[in-house]
This record gives structure tokens, sequence and C-alpha cells, in this order.
């Protein structure tokens, strides 16, 4: 860990350095207008100079990908369109060849003498690339899209698997055409007739690894010009005013900008990730990388669109930064087959040959040891008999099992992320990761109150923690949270209810709805203690209370999902005065900090869900019921691809969330992004699911014939509940917004 957090400086430095290279010497050219052959020559000179002409040869402390796709996510962002990509591909394709030309083009290379313009040729997925045929070192054909070809001196092509052909572009039997694209200018189409050739043999590279190396190259790049669009929309959406105020304070335009950062992260982590991954030799890398380009195919460019409507026309105007970006993020995420080819092979790797499953991650050496300690124990307690006869019960009966609870109260687990001072174990954010994914893959019933009890030691007295936590981490009682109302949904400032101290008691009257935990011991209540304090949310405080106190009339609902919820009505219920949690009046630090802790944590427990039913999916598609396979059928191939992306974005999402955490505390918006993705993520799971599977998928539980129980229409109707709650996402977009962006309130 300590040689990672190391790594990730050396490219934070890295950044730093080439942003700020290119803001004195790239920027202030004018980013708007199209670049010259001598002004992309004169750029790359210049960042020859700082070495990045060398990333990628290896073999002499040369970075990897990582360093890579920093350079190209940078150049990105400047608007720059330098030969880098062109310079990479080729220290990756050649630099482990033993052949002498090889040696001399690099070394070339590295020194500025000699600029290469790479092309993959008829290797490229997209076969409105053209390709080359070589005959007694002589080559013909056309090639199109090729970068900076009038800034090169040497052309670098695939000619077949096994060889690269070096061709000198200043030859007569070579011409650059200069092509326009997305309406702007630096691709080439070069044409060959009888060009000499000489052949590089790539040795143990192989060329398909080669580019997705650079594909995902173009990802990073793509992904710093639409980071780059981004950031100048935000600043404008806080300077521009219309109807007299920023147009940053409108929610539309707030939601927008809070669905563009949710994107960006996304594409960010997932790029660090696959490099992560490669540089450190993991095979898993390339799953990634196309997880990447399926994902950003359309995230990136969605967040394009969004970045010029947040313009509106002042960014449409060509002497704009924004539309360079526009361009740039389009043309290179369809590059090399774009989406389309990565999701090709996602659906191969899922699907085909009886399939692999998603990647586990990496949790470290604790987190991993804990997953495997977790495998076991419920393959003792948790499986047999008493799995099978709680798997038969309805739904309704499945949210608790009180045995199952006591059970796992004896390992120590529930307080598994606890401080030792609490009976906690202590254990990392990653092992509570490890701990969360093996229960959701065993299909566990939920256990303890892990919101309430970081409250509890977070605000509650000595006393208080003393009572209720050591029940709560023996699985004995669960904790209710009541806090909506019918008039306070997700402005919890707005709560009626009431509590009025007596003596040594508090009193509450008022109404509850919408409450889960509702048969738990305690409820975990917010109530309003000054009905005149400015600004509302200063007057309310948070309580414990029994639910068998008298005064409580329970009223439960069955919910859309076969769960079920509450209305609960308070009427003189009098509980002791020790159990005030936290300050009179000091009870919104004590519920927005118990909310903070929750939705860190249901971002990465809804996407695990997901990763799990997408298990049960992804069998059920290569089951092949029928004449034809699931498996087989391209839009369902599709759609898996798609969900795979989709899954490994929530993932990262969730294992940020965690490194925030390790850190200290994770951030209210971060947990709120990955809140916001996963439950929405969930919801377009539900649905995939249906159209893949068909009308036997939306056969209820019990039902005759119904897919595995009704897991799948189950799990559409239980979607809406993580959208909704907790905050609705609506509420998380403005939360992002103003927290992680800056916007007016």
């Amino acid at each position: 860990m300590a040689a990672e957090a190391s790594n990730d400086d050396v490219r934070g430095m890295l950044r730093d350095s080439l942003r700020g290279f290119l803001d004195e010497h790239w920027r202030p050219r004018g980013a708007t207008t199209s670049s010259s052959p001598d002004e992309v020559s004169a750029i790359w000179r210049k960042l020859v100079g700082l070495g990045v002409a060398a990333l990628g040869a290896g073999g002499g402390g040369e970075g990897g990908l990582a360093e890579i796709l920093v350079v190209m996510a940078e150049l990105g962002r400047a608007g720059c369109p330098a030969p880098m990509w062109s310079a990479a591909l080729a220290n990756l394709a050649v630099s482990r060849s033993q052949a002498v030309v090889a040696a001399d083009l690099l070394a070339r290379l590295h020194c500025g003498e000699a600029v290469i313009a790479f092309s993959f040729g008829g290797l490229d997925p997209d076969p409105g690339t053209g390709s080359i045929a070589v005959t007694d070192l002589t080559a013909n054909g056309v090639l199109r899209f090729v970068e900076a070809a009038a800034s090169a001196t040497h052309l670098l092509v695939a000619c077949d698997r096994s060889h690269l052909a070096l061709i000198d572009l200043g030859d007569p039997g070579v011409e650059c055409v200069a092509t326009r694209a997305m309406g702007a200018w630096g691709l080439y189409e070069v044409r060959l007739s009888a060009a000499p050739v000489t052949l590089i043999p790539v040795g143990t590279v192989d060329l398909d690894l080669l580019r997705l190396k650079g594909k995902t190259a173009l990802t990073a790049r793509a992904h710093g010009a639409a980071r780059r669009a981004f950031e100048l929309a935000v600043d404008y959406a806080k300077e521009r005013h219309q109807f007299g105020q920023p147009i940053g304070k409108f929610q539309a335009i707030q939601h927008k900008l809070a669905n563009c950062l949710i994107a960006l992260e996304g594409v960010r982590l997932i790029l660090e990730h696959a490099a992560r991954l490669h540089d450190g030799g993991d095979a898993d890398w390339h799953y990634f990388a196309d997880c990447a380009s399926a994902f950003s195919g359309e995230a990136l460019r969605q967040v394009s669109l969004e970045t010029q409507h947040t313009f509106g026309a002042i960014g449409y105007a060509e002497e704009h930064e924004a539309p360079i970006h526009f361009k740039r993020v389009h043309l290179d995420t369809i590059a090399l087959g774009g989406a389309s080819d990565a999701k090709r092979g996602l659906a191969a790797r899922l699907l085909d040959a009886g399939g692999a499953g998603l990647p586990q991650y990496d949790l470290g050496p604790a987190g991993n040891a804990l997953r495997e300690q977790v495998q076991r124990w419920l393959a003792q307690n948790w499986s047999g008999d008493t799995k099978q006869a709680f798997d038969q019960r309805p739904f309704a009966k499945r949210e608790f099992d009180a045995p199952f609870a006591r059970d796992i109260g004896e390992t120590g687990w529930i307080g598994l992320g606890w401080p030792e001072q609490f009976g906690g174990q202590g254990r990392s954010p990653l092992e509570q990761i490890a701990f969360m994914e093996t229960m959701e893959r065993g299909e566990a019933p939920r256990i303890g109150a892990a919101i309430q009890a970081n409250a509890l030691m977070m605000f509650g007295t000595p006393e208080q923690q003393q009572e209720y936590l050591p029940e709560i981490l023996r699985g004995e009682a669960m904790h209710g949270m009541g806090y909506s109302e019918p008039q306070a949904g997700s402005d919890l400032a707005a709560l009626r209810t009431s509590a009025v101290r007596d003596g040594d008691h508090w009193v509450i009257n008022g109404q509850k709805i919408w409450t889960t935990t509702w048969w738990g011991k305690y409820m975990f209540l917010a109530a309003r203690t000054d009905k005149a304090a400015r600004p509302p949310h200063a007057g309310i405080s948070m309580f414990i209370v029994p639910m068998d106190a008298p005064g409580i009339t329970i009223r439960p609902s069955a919910t859309m999902y076969d769960g079920t919820f509450a209305n609960i009505f308070y009427d003189n219920v009098r509980i002791p005065a020790e159990n005030l949690v936290g300050e009179v009046n000091g009870g919104w630090k004590v519920l927005t900090g118990a909310l903070a802790f929750e939705r860190g944590l249901v971002g990465g427990g809804i996407v695990l869900k997901v990763a799990h039913a997408f298990e049960q999916l992804r069998a059920r598609v290569m089951a092949g019921e029928g004449e034809q396979s699931l498996a087989s059928d391209p839009i369902v191939r599709d759609r898996m691809a798609t969900l795979a992306s989709e899954i490994e974005i929530g993932r990262l999402l969730m294992m940020h969330c965690a490194d925030l955490a390790a850190d200290g505390v994770t951030p209210p918006e971060y947990g709120a992004i990955s809140k916001v993705f996963s439950g929405e993520l969930m919801e377009r799971f539900g649905e995939a699911a249906l159209d893949i599977l068909g009308m036997r998928a939306a056969l209820s539980e019990q039902m005759p014939g119904a897919i595995d129980n009704g897991r799948f229409e189950q799990n559409l109707r239980h979607s809406l509940m993580w959208v909704i709650s907790i905050g609705t996402n609506e509420i998380q977009r403005s939360l992002i917004a103003q927290r992680a962006l800056g916007l007016p309130r």
C-alpha cells in the first residue's frame, strides 16, 4: 500500500508539472484554433525535452501505462495534439524487439530526432481505417485517421500480427492528405504507393492487447478533454446570471452538472484501476480497459453534450474553447472500434466458453483473508436445510432472521469496523467491503444497526454506549430510524414530531412514516425540541425510543417490493431524559452524521447486490433454454456488457469511498455520488433483466414457472426504494452540486 501511495504521488507530480508546462507553452497560443504541423512539431520537441517520449519503453525505470494515461489526459485537457499516443505505442510495441532497427528507432524517438505516426491498419476493428499490403519490402494501400502524420518523420503500421512496417514519410511513394473530422483538422489520410518498408518483428507483443492499450490511452485523452470543458462550464454556471441569479443556482443546471461529475469520476477511477492492474502484471487489466471504453463511449459524450447545454449559445461559437473538447471527446471515443468493440470483448469474456464471472477485487491481505473466513463460516452456518428453509419463506419474512443475527453476533463481525474501545474489531474499510460482499453472495439476511451504532459511538454518552452497543454487537437488538414524516421526507428540517421536557422525561408526540425496521427493539427518533428555532434544523434533537413504550401505535403496510414499512404514531410517549443522544437542539449534527455514514455504506451495499444479481442473470443467460441460446443474441450480449461495465464503475466508486474512509471520513458528496449511481444502476439492471428473460421473469415468487422464484422482478420493485430512501437522488444531486462543485445554494 505504501508503494502504491508513492506511485500515486509520482503521478500527481507528473500531472501537475505537465499541466503547468502546457498552460505556459500551449494554451496561450489559442486552444480554439486548428494547429499547423509546425506548431505540433514545436510543442512535441519541448515535450521530448521533458522525457515523455520514453514513457512505456520499459527496462530503464520509464513509466508504465499509468504514466502514459496521465500525459494523455493532460494533452486532452490542454487541447494539444502532440503525437504522444503514437510515441507511447511505438515504445510499447518494439521495446522488447531484438532487432537492431527497433533499438535505433527508439533511440531516435526518445531524443526527438524521429517523430512517429502510428496506425493499426488492417488490425483496426473499424474497416474504414484502411490497410496496407507489403510485397518485396514495399507497401501499397491507404490508411485513414492517422494522427499528426504531417508532423511526423516516420509511420509505424501493423502489417500483420507478427510485424510492424516502418515507413519514411518523406519518401516519394508517400502522400499525406489532411482530413477534417468532427469539424476539426489533425487527422490524415496516408496514401502509399510502392513505399519502401523496414519490417520490425514484434516478438512476444500481442498486437490485440497493444490496440487495447492504445484505446485506453485515447479514453484517457477524451476524459481529460471532457473534464476541462466540464470545469469551464461549472465556472460559467457560477458567474452567468439569468433571471436575477446565477444559473448555477437553478436545480436543472445543478443536477445536469452533478450527473456529469458522477460520470467523470467513474471514468477516472476505472482508467486508474485498469492502468494499476496492467503495470502490476494482473491479467484482468484488459477486462477493466474494455469496461472503461464501453462506459466512456456514452458517458463522456453525454458529459460533452451537457457541457455545451450549460454554456448555451456562448459555447457554440468556434472561438470558445469548449468546441475543441467536444470534438476531441467524440473522435477519441469512437476510434479503434469504440464502445461497440469493447462490448464485444466483454460479452466474449462473460458468456463464451463457459464464461468468466465478474473479477474479484484485491482487498489487501487482511481483506482477502477475511473474505475466505466469512465464506467458510457461511458454508458451515448458513447452508443446507437451514438456508433452504429460509429461502422458502415469502420475501416479507426474509428481511431479518433473529437466530442468524445471534449466531453471527458470536463472531464479533457485527462490530467489524467499530473501534476496539467499543468492543469492535477496528477492521479497515476494505475488510468491511470483504464482509459485505461475501454476505451478499451468500444471500444472508441483514444484521446489526450500523448507522445507529455509529451515531452512538460519535455522539452518545458513556452510559448509552455501555447500554446499547453490546446488545447490537451480540445481534440481539435492531434499531429503526424514525426520520420521515408526512410533510418531511427528504426535507427533514421540516419535521413536526415534538419532544417536550417534563422533569426527568421527554414526552413525544407526532407521526413517522415509511419506517422500515418498525419491528426493532428501539427507534432512533428525530423530534423537534424548539419550534421557534431559525433555521428550522437548529431545533431538532435525537432520541432512543423503546418500541414497547406506552403510547406507540404501529400500522404496518406492505411495500411495493413485498417488504413492509409502517406508519408509527407517538401519543404522549414518555422516555427517560437520558435517552437524548447528543445535545438538546443538536440533533441535526447527529442525524446528518448518521446519514452521511449510511450513504457511504448504501452505495457499496447496492452495487454489491447488483453484482450478485448480475451473476445470477449471467448463469440464466448461459443456461441456453429454447432453440436459440440467449448468450448468442447480439442484443443480449450488448446489454450484458453494458451492465458489467456499469457495475465496475459502481464497485470502483464504492472502493473510492473506502479509500477516503481509510484516511478519515468519506465526504458526504462522495457518499452521495456512490449512492446515486448505484441506486439507479439497480433500476437499470432490473429493467434489463426483464427485457432479456421475458415474461417468465415477471412471475412473482411462489408462482409456477417463475424464474429463480421471482428474483429478477422482485429486484426491480425493490430498486425503487434505494433511489428514494436516505434522501432522494434528486436531493443527493443537489448536495453533489453544492458541496463538490461549489454551486450556489
